[in-house]
This record gives C-alpha cells, sequence and structure tokens, in this order.
C-alpha cells in the first residue's frame, strides 16, 4: 500500500527536508525545528492516551453493550480510524506545516474554494481541539475527586465528595500548571513528551497485568468475549443500536492525532516523521488499547454494581474495579487507589500534549490572519514558544468548562464537539482529495499509490456514519434531560462559523498566507 519513497527535495541536501518543503509552500521557519520523529509520535500518542480515554468513558462501554461492545468495538472503530489516519498522514507528508488540516484543505480545493474550505476546517479543528483539552482536564479534576473519595472512605463511608465548583477549581489549576510546562522552551516539552509515552506504555502494562492477577473474581473467558449487556436502563434493547453507541468509547479515545502534524514545523525531516508519528500513534494505540481493555475486562463480574452510583466511587467503573480488587484481597482498596493514581499522572500528560496542539493549531490559523487579534496569537517569544497561544487555549478550554456549572448536559454537548468537530476536520481535507484534487495531488515522501483514493474514501464515510450514529438519541423516552444534544451542538458551531464567513471573512480572508518576505 504505497509507502515511503525517497528523498524528494529539490534544495540542497543539507537544508533539513521538512523546513525546505515549508520554504516552498510559503513559510519562514519561526519555531525551533527540534523534534525527533519518537517526540512527534509522543505527542500524539500522549493525546490518544488510551489509559485517558478508555478509563473516563469505560461506563459508556459497560452501559451500552458491556465487555463485547468494549473487546470487539474497539477493533471496528481502530480499523476505520486508521483508514482516516493513513489518508491523513498522505497528504500530511505533502503539505508539513503547523496549520495541518486547515491548510490541506486550502491546497486541495483549488483557488475558488480555498478560503471557504480553509476556513471551515480551521474552525472545526481549533474549536474541536479546545473542547478535548477541555474534556480531558475536566476529566482529570473529575478522576482526582474520586481518588479522594476513596482515599476517604468511600461513599458508602462518609468519604469526602467535592461540589462541582471544588470539580471546576481542580480544572482550572490544571490547566494554569499545563499552560505554564507549555511555556517552556520544544527541547522540554520533547523530553516531558517522551516520558509521557512511556508512561502510557508502561502503565497499560502494569494494569492489564496487576488487575486481573490481584482480583479474587473473575470473569470467564467466555463472559469477556460474548457477554451482552442489554440492562443500561435507559430503554433501549436493539443490539445493533446498543453496540454502536458503545462506540463512542472507542472513538472518542482514538482521536487527537493531528498533533503531529501540528507539531511539524517543529519536527526533524518532518515530511517523512510527520506520517510516522500519525500512524505509529494510531497503530500502537489500538494494540495497547486492546490489552487493557481486555485486561480490565476479566474483572469485571457484576456490571449493574460497577455502574450504579451508590457503590463506593460513586459509579466510577473502573475505580470501582480498582479499588474492589485490592480490598477482596488484601482488605484494603489503597493499591487500587494508587493504581489510579498512574492513570491521573496520564491524563495529566493527555491534557497537557493536548494544550501543546491547541496552541500550534491557534500560532498557524491566526499566522494566516484567521482569527481575531490574529497578530497577538502568533507572536512567538525569545525561546520560539507561541507563548500567548498557549494562554489562549488554556483559557478557553476553561470557559467552556464553566458551563458545567450551570448544566452538565450543556457541557457534554459542547465536549462532543471534541470527536465529531475533530473527524468532521479530518474527514474534509481528505474529502477535498478524493473529489476536487484526485487528478492534481502530488504525494510526498509518503504515498498510499493506487490505493489513495479507496482508503480515502473509506475514511469519509466512516466519520460521515459516526457524525450520524453518535447524533442518535442515547435514552428514551426523549425528554430535555435525556435528548442527545450532539447534533445541536455541532450545528450550532457551523451556523457561526458560516454566519462569520459571510458577514465578515469571506471580503477578508484569502486563505493560508505566505510570511516568506514579512
Amino acid at each position: 500500500m504505497g509507502g515511503f519513497s525517497g528523498d524528494q527535495s529539490l534544495t540542497p541536501s543539507t537544508m533539513d527536508s521538512g523546513q525546505a518543503r515549508l520554504k516552498e509552500l510559503g513559510y519562514k521557519q519561526e519555531l525551533k525545528r527540534d523534534l525527533s520523529v519518537f517526540s512527534n509520535f509522543a505527542i500524539s500518542f500522549s493525546i490518544i492516551s488510551v489509559l485517558t480515554g478508555i478509563t473516563t468513558t469505560y461506563n459508556t462501554g459497560l452501559r451500552f453493550g458491556g465487555t463485547v461492545t468494549l473487546v470487539y468495538g474497539w477493533f471496528v472503530a481502530g480499523v476505520f480510524t486508521m483508514c482516516v489516519g493513513l489518508s491523513m498522514a498522505e497528504i500530511c507528508s505533502s503539505y508539513p506545516t503547523s496549520g495541518g488540516l486547515y491548510y490541506w484543505s486550502a491546497m486541495l480545493a483549488g483557488p475558488r474554494w480555498a478560503p471557504l474550505a480553509s476556513w471551515m476546517t480551521g474552525w472545526f479543528n481549533i474549536v474541536g481541539q479546545w473542547a478535548v483539552t477541555a474534556s480531558v482536564d475536566f476529566s482529570l479534576a473529575q478522576l482526582i475527586q474520586v481518588i479522594v473519595l476513596l482515599s476517604t472512605g468511600g461513599k458508602n463511608g462518609g468519604g469526602y465528595e467535592g461540589s462541582d465548583y471544588v470539580v471546576i477549581a481542580i480544572h482550572g489549576g490544571i490547566l494554569f500548571i499545563h499552560a505554564l510546562l507549555n511555556s517552556l522552551p520544544i527541547s522540554v516539552l520533547s523530553f516531558i513528551g517522551q516520558l509521557a509515552a512511556l508512561w502510557n506504555l508502561l502503565g497499560v502494562l502494569v494494569l492489564m497485568i496487576l488487575i486481573p492477577v490481584v482480583s479474587t473474581e473473575r470473569a470467564t473467558t467466555k463472559f469477556v468475549f460474548t457477554n451482552f449487556n442489554t440492562d443500561n436502563g435507559l430503554g433501549i434493547t436493539s443490539y445493533a443500536y446498543i453496540f454502536v453507541l458503545g462506540l463512542l468509547m472507542s472513538q472518542y479515545t482514538i482521536t487527537g492525532y493531528d498533533a503531529s502534524a501540528h507539531m511539524t514545523e517543529e519536527t526533524i525531516d518532518a515530511d517523512k516523521n510527520g506520517p510516522r508519528g500519525i500512524i505509529s500513534a494510531i497503530g500502537i494505540s489500538i494494540l495497547f488499547g486492546w490489552a487493557y481493555i481486555l485486561g480490565i475486562s476479566y474483572a469485571v463480574t457484576d456490571i449493574p454494581y460497577l455502574l450504579s452510583e451508590t457503590n463506593n466511587s460513586g459509579g466510577y467503573a473502573i475505580a470501582e474495579i480498582f479499588y474492589l480488587a485490592f480490598k477482596s484481597r488484601f482488605g484494603s482498596g489503597t493499591g487500587g487507589i494508587m493504581c489510579l493514581g498512574i492513570v491521573a499522572v496520564a491524563v495529566f500528560f493527555c491534557g497537557m500534549s493536548s494544550v501543546t496542539s491547541n496552541s500550534r493549531m491557534a500560532y498557524a490559523f491566526s499566522r494566516d490572519g484567521a482569527m481575531p487579534l490574529s497578530p497577538l496569537w502568533h507572536k512567538v517569544n525569545s525561546r520560539e514558544v507561541p507563548v500567548n497561544a498557549v494562554w489562549l487555549s488554556a483559557s478557553i478550554s476553561f470557559c467552556m468548562a464553566l458551563t458545567s456549572l450551570g448544566s452538565i448536559v450543556a457541557f457534554q454537548a459542547m465536549v462532543s464537539i471534541a470527536t465529531i468537530g475533530l473527524y468532521i476536520a479530518y474527514a474534509l481535507p481528505i474529502f477535498l482529495r478524493v473529489t476536487l484534487s484526485r487528478k492534481t495531488f502530488v504525494a510526498g515522501p509518503f504515498s498510499l499509490g493506487r490505493y489513495g483514493k479507496v482508503v480515502g474514501w473509506v475514511a469519509v464515510i466512516w466519520v460521515a456514519t459516526i457524525s450520524v450514529l453518535f447524533s442518535l438519541p442515547v435514552a428514551y423516552p426523549i425528554t430535555a434531560e435525556t435528548l442527545n444534544y450532539t447534533p445541536v451542538a455541532v450545528a450550532g458551531l457551523l451556523a457561526i462559523i458560516l454566519s462569520y464567513w459571510f458577514i465578515s471573512a469571506r471580503h477578508w480572508f484569502t486563505g493560508p498566507v505566505s510570511n516568506i518576505l514579512s
């Protein structure tokens, strides 16, 4: 299926191939190019973070289909996501810029449609990224609250349960730390990113073995691979319907790998290593994620109890699994709480890498004049870090999380953009690649060859499918509290983006602008 070809650069061999290609695309090197292929991979892998995604959404998989949805649904989502990733990697190889998706759309849409295509892709991408950061750090705040609850006796033992205001305060503190860390030089972030990747890999290996070994009650292999839970308490009985709703856990987890594209202007030989970062992050996440799901699922014996809000963890399924495993074996759940600490560190790394990716996207989008106060956001400091974009991204993510104080339904609708909005941004340049640019696209060192169009169409159709599936009702009867507001949130974002375009932006936004002569 294609692959990497030799160096196609027409510039002197002494110049980094990614930097040479960036110059050909009309941009000067402003950020420090210091990331290796492993560092590039590490940032995307840390954002995907199977420990983060699976742990925080495991309840969804258990409720909708149980272990069958978890075990098999992961591979269904994984295979199709790899098609999306392969198509993105091919385009990334040809256009290795921090703008990533929105720049690709501009190049692939042709002169007539480039401004609109770039505008829509860019805003879906950056708002989706902000929603991911808000969601990840909010999930960490909730996990910390659960750790404190279990450490002080659990829900049934008088443990401390923080209010919504306590959770949002923790969330704000986490974002503040992430912004501080992202203000450091890229060499420091590279080291932290590599540490994060190793932490995720080792964390999965430890937990997938430790939890089922420590548990005194283990599920049978037949239960893990064949038990389909229909007892969701939400009025949904169709097996197919339940299964696709359970896929949300897998699809939410395997996202954020566009970070490898956004980091290309800081990556050595980015036209080769950017694509490698995308593909390897998805592939290794699929394998390690499935291993984590399998290991934890062998400790699942009573699904209704794990999902019950009356258990010690307040219905946080994986927290209860960890806690019970150690308590049943040793008479104390302290070991389980320590295991949750391993996950919490992984979630912290995930949020930090997410802010890194957000800031590079904001830097590139503002460099092309797409954002209000653009000159402020694309400014870099003496350390070659877009520090203003870093603090902007952290601030907006915090504001997004504030909606949880008014209505958790509103917050869930907003963070749904993290999955659907991002995947729409992923699909737009791929769609343009297989339609308007099907005969004119020039591949970089990484190419899918004759399979490029087929893989691209599979990716586009998959994104269209999940956009519909994840907009379906998740409970019956439908009320204001049970309505799935995902289509409302995505349609609202689309309306704002298009309104801004027709009222104002179409008169001044022309798409990516060269800064070579600036």
